[in-house]
């Protein structure tokens, strides 16, 4: 995962920086012909009903769970860093212009953001506790149902086998629970269109319509280079609401005619490595040459609101 800090001073090496070029992650980002049939079962984009949000999964999926709380986790820790240097540059800023009411508003409001923001991270810490308590039991259950199948087929044995199959079930539901109340805390990705960059692919006329799955989220829009090369879309900003089990599928197609729509390029991307406190610029390629590339900017979100409703700064 390459980064590059935009400008200001240095941040701590944990934190996430914001510039990222989708190229560089081949094992996280895959092309294919066939734009949503060769994903796994469990990435693959479903029909989509106009709901936001996926259903609890019936099937837990403990995998990819962790790697889901390893980066939320490390997103909001780094959202944490990131604030406290806002509040040592606010601190002396305050020390040394004295009694200035705006300064110590702006620190008071970082403050209760703060407290939010570790408030957030424990939430999440206790439901990934419990998450793995309900995963040792269901194991433990699933050991034992392997156990009572074997033995022989007495009364004693068939009732064991019938409260082991019982508990199994019932520790799946309260995962497949607690992985949706998961999701519920991972915040929003709020996605701004920059346009295609395509080299000398790109001319003056051309139409080109992008489409995004999200699961069962899905952004249509389209847009036209102009003969100043000035693109036009008629879609701007659209907001992501993380899922655990769930790759970013990304289509481009060319509208030449009515009748006559030419796939340029087809990709899926992971989304782990965009919980970061600050927006990042993806350049994200399109077609196997990578000569036509799409350009986002994304903004992670947590459930937290930052006091003016604005990303970090760093330095005020």
């Amino acid at each position: 995962f390459s980064a590059a800090p935009t400008g200001g001073a240095p941040l701590p090496p944990s934190v996430c920086y914001n510039t990222t070029h989708f190229s560089t992650m081949q094992s996280r980002c895959q092309r294919r012909s066939d734009p949503f049939g060769l994903l796994p079962d469990r990435f693959r984009s479903r029909m989509f009903t106009g709901s936001t949000k996926l259903p609890p999964t019936k099937t837990p999926q403990p995998e990819r769970l962790d790697e889901v709380y390893a980066a939320l986790r490390r997103g909001l820790q780094s959202y944490l860093q990131v604030h406290q240097l806002e509040l040592d540059s606010l601190g002396q800023q305050i020390r040394e212009n004295k009694k200035n009411s705006r300064l110590v508003r702006a620190l008071k409001a970082i403050e209760r953001f703060m407290r939010r923001l570790e408030f957030h991270l424990s939430k999440v810490e206790e439901l990934y506790d419990a998450y793995c308590i309900q995963r040792r039991l269901r194991d433990g259950a699933s050991k034992m149902v392997a156990a009572f199948n074997s033995a022989t087929g007495s009364r004693e044995a068939r009732e064991s086998l019938s409260e082991a199959n019982k508990g199994y079930r019932e520790y799946t539901e309260h995962m497949c629970s607690l992985e949706s109340e998961l999701e519920s805390q991972m915040g929003e990705f709020h996605v701004k269109m920059k346009g295609l960059a395509g080299f000398a692919r790109l001319c003056a006329g051309d139409q080109y319509e992008v489409l995004m799955r999200y699961g069962r989220q899905r952004w249509r829009l389209r847009g036209r280079v102009e003969v100043s090369n000035k693109q036009m879309w008629d879609g701007e900003e659209f907001t992501f609401l993380p899922l655990i089990t769930e790759l970013l599928s990304i289509k481009v197609t060319e509208l030449k005619s009515l009748a006559n729509h030419v796939v340029v390029g087809s990709v899926s991307c992971e989304m782990l490595d965009l919980f970061c406190p600050l927006p990042q610029t993806l350049a994200v390629d399109i077609n196997d040459l990578g000569t036509v590339k799409l350009n986002l900017e994304v903004t992670w979100r947590s459930n937290s609101t930052h006091p003016s409703n604005q990303q970090p700064s760093v330095l005020l």
